[in-house]
Order: structure tokens, then sequence, then C-alpha cells
């Protein structure tokens, strides 16, 4: 498809070459690609497993097909959507497109008969968006793999530097950033587990799901294993039972799972985006980049507000997806026709946001200095260790005796050692609170 500025949505123009995979997955071209490679292979399926029932195909036959897939081109896709002017009909339109390349071979025209043979459009559909869909899922565990690295790779750099935690937005036990970010990572990556795990499901059972036209045909096959082994063909499951739909549960499944993905990305954004803003991180400049038109310093944590934004918009279609595709009047309504043409968009936004995470987060550099301060000047994050020490050594009041020293106090290096000094406890816990300091309050945190 040509590029236009004219171009309603941003995916096809602002954003165009940044989400070019997931385009050529989902676009209008490529659902009718994968419509007509099915309407194909699905000929040559009938003809050369069962030849006593259909024509058999010869040799010759079968390469012309087989090149006249290969050499499907924007040119038929054009040729296509003409028909479908006529038809009002996209599937049809295929079938259509199929049947007058037929007509100009004298042995090909024998088999007009069989292209579309005993389907009905949700059946040629229902295969052509789990196809769809599983390319989709493949571009994007791809590029959460990937940031799930980085962000590993961040985790091991960053594994010793400790630094100022914050709860309800107030100083709280320190952590190491290593271990921070690898919250993240292991949570996508969990998410990533689950996403492969899902399998896509397609129907090829005729008008409500029953094999009617298949049945009458010839009783002595077995349509649901001929059916079954078709759609594995494509690597796709077989979901034996449905109405005229696959009723599309498995979408839904896809659809929260990409939520989630987004939401612990947008967690990740969010979170980043805050520690910039408290000098927590320092922003790599970048030569000509512009922070602001008006104000000259500026630099700013654009990817991060991109991400969460696209992140937000991809979350918002894959909401109504989950929603609203697994629902359908009686044996069907084609509601969820206009709705699954936009599915590549949930992946698009998604993908875009995904870029704009891992652009960022290559810019980041840790502002030890900062960091440092920040650790040195909120020495009261100690009295959790004070007051579980004092516990341990049997003291019952020991968590109101540190609320009543540190509650809205700031506590210095000198503060603190004198109220541990003077504590009634064993040596060997005052020594151990003594050696204790911001910088090395952490727990686990390098091994997590």
């Amino acid at each position: 498809m040509k590029y236009s500025h004219h171009n309603l949505s941003p995916l096809d123009n602002r954003y165009r070459d940044k989400v070019s995979d997931i385009t050529e997955c989902f676009s209008e071209s490529a659902l009718i690609k994968v419509r007509f490679v099915i309407e194909i292979e699905w000929l040559i399926f009938l003809c050369t497993n069962y030849p006593k029932k259909f024509k058999p195909l010869s040799k010759a036959s079968i390469s012309k097909l087989k090149k006249f897939k290969t050499n499907f081109s924007d040119k038929d896709v054009i040729r296509i959507k003409n028909i479908e002017k006529k038809t009002n009909h996209d599937v049809k339109a295929v079938e259509y497109f199929i049947r007058d390349y037929f007509k100009k071979d004298k042995n090909l025209t024998k088999y007009i008969n069989l292209i579309h043979f005993g389907l009905t459009s949700e059946d040629v559909n229902s295969l052509s968006y789990a196809v769809m869909i599983e390319n989709g899922n493949k571009i994007l565990i791809k590029k959460v793999s990937k940031l799930i690295t980085q962000l590993n790779k961040m985790s091991s750099k960053w594994k010793n530097i400790t630094f100022l935690s914050r709860t309800h937005g107030q100083a709280a036990s320190p952590s190491t950033l290593g271990k921070e970010i690898k919250v993240i990572s292991k949570r996508l990556s969990r998410e990533i587990e689950t996403f492969k795990k899902i399998k896509g499901l397609a129907k090829f059972s005729g008008a409500t799901g029953n094999y009617h036209t298949f049945n009458m045909v010839d009783s002595s096959i077995n349509w649901q294993k001929a059916s079954k082994r078709f759609i594995n063909s494509f690597g796709i499951q077989q979901n034996k039972v449905t109405t005229q739909i696959e009723p599309h549960d498995w979408i839904a499944e896809v659809m929260h799972v990409m939520i989630r993905i987004n939401n612990i990305s947008i967690d990740l954004s969010q979170d980043m985006w805050t520690y910039i803003s408290n000098d927590i991180f320092k922003m790599n400049l970048i030569e000509n980049e512009v922070g602001s038109s008006t104000m000259p310093h500026k630099v700013n944590p654009i990817d991060f507000e991109n991400a969460e934004g696209n992140f937000g918009l991809s979350n918002a279609l894959a909401n109504h997806f989950s929603d609203k595709l697994t629902k359908s009047r009686l044996q069907r309504d084609l509601s969820d026709s206009t709705v699954l043409r936009n599915i590549g968009n949930a992946y698009g936004y998604s993908h875009l946001a995904l870029s704009s995470l891992n652009k960022g987060l290559n810019k980041l550099t840790p502002n030890k200095t900062v960091i440092n301060n920040e650790l040195d000047d909120n020495w009261e994050v100690l009295t959790e260790a004070v007051q579980t020490i004092m516990r341990y050594e049997g003291i019952n009041d020991a968590y109101e005796q540190l609320k009543s020293f540190s509650r809205g106090r700031k506590i210095t290096r000198e503060t603190y050692i004198e109220f541990v000094t003077n504590l009634k406890i064993s040596k060997s816990s005052k020594d151990k609170l003594l050696k204790l300091t911001p910088f090395n309050y952490i727990g686990l945190a390098k091994k997590l």
C-alpha cells in the first residue's frame, strides 16, 4: 500500500516504519492473501487426499496452482478488491478471483466447482485470522523477549547499586537498582510463558458448525478428522464444536495476556519516568534532539511517555476485543467481522510502545551522586532494622519506641548511632546495628 500523509491512523503514517512487520502481518492485503492461500490449499487437499471422491489433480495442475499461489501480488489484491465492489462480499470476491484464473486454463476450468467447496465464509475467516494472530504473537513475543534480555543486562550491571526505595512516595528500606529491574523482567517472563501456551483455533464445519454439506455429499468420509488435518497443516488447532463461527475465546485469552504485558510495561515506564524526575537516573544526551520548543535546557523522558500512551491505546483495543468477540447472537451475527479487522492495531500500538520503552531504557545512566546523597540523607529507614532487632531481643514496645524517636523527624548518622548505643540490647546485636548504614541495608537484593 502506498504511503500517504492522508492515512487516518498514525500507525499507517507517522509510525509506519516502526511497525512494518505488524503491518505486513495484519494488513488488508495480508488478510486477502491468507484467504486466497487457504482456498487454493483446500481444493488441492480435497483432490489429492480423496481422489476417488473428487477429481484428482495432475502434477502439472498442482504445479500451476502452487505457482499461482506463490506469485500472488498487490495487483491481485487490487483485482480482488474490485470484485468485492460488485459482490459486496470479501470472501466471495476471493473465490471469483480464483474462478477467473481457472477459466483461462483448459484443465483447471474443470475444477471451478470445487473452489470454496462445502465451506462457509467463516471457515476461511476463522483459519485466516488464526494464522495472522499466531504470526502476530510470534512478533510480539520476540519483541517482549528482547525487552526482557535488555532488562536482565541492566539488572546484572546495576545489581550492586543501592538506592533509596519509596513506598507511598515516602523513603523506605533501600534496595538495589538491579533487583527492582529484575522484578519487571520476571513478571514479563511469566507472561511470555503463558503467551506461548495459547494455541490458535479454527473451524471448518460449515454454516452452523454441523458439517451439513460435507456429510450430505459423502458421509463415508470422516469430515471432522479431514478438517482437523487441513487446519493442522497451517499450524492451527481445530475447534471441533462451534456454531457458524469459531467463538474467539482463545483470541480473548491472547488479548488478556497482551493487556498484562502492556500493564507491566506501563508500570515500568511510569517508574522510570518518576526516577528520572527525581534524578535517580540521568538521560544520555542525543545530539540535535530538542526537549522543549521554548526551554533549551530540557531533556524529556519522552520515550517513556510515548510508551505509556501507546500501551494504553493497545489496552483499549484489546479490552474491547476480549469483551466483544466472545459474544455473538444465536449461531452468528456479523458484528465481530468489522471488529476483527482492527485486531492488528492492538499489536501495532503495543509493538510501537515496546520500541519506545527499549529506546528510553538505552538512554539511562544511574546518577550515583544523587543516589548516594539521598541514602545518606535518610538514616531513618534503618528504624525498621532497629525495631526488629529490639523485638528479637525481647523488647515489647520496640515499635512504639522507634515511632516516638523517628516519625516525622530527620535522623542523621550521629543521632542514629547515639540511639543504638544507648539501647539495652546484647553487644552482638548492637554491633550489628552500628555497622548498618542505608548503603548496606539491602537484605538479599543482590542475590535476588
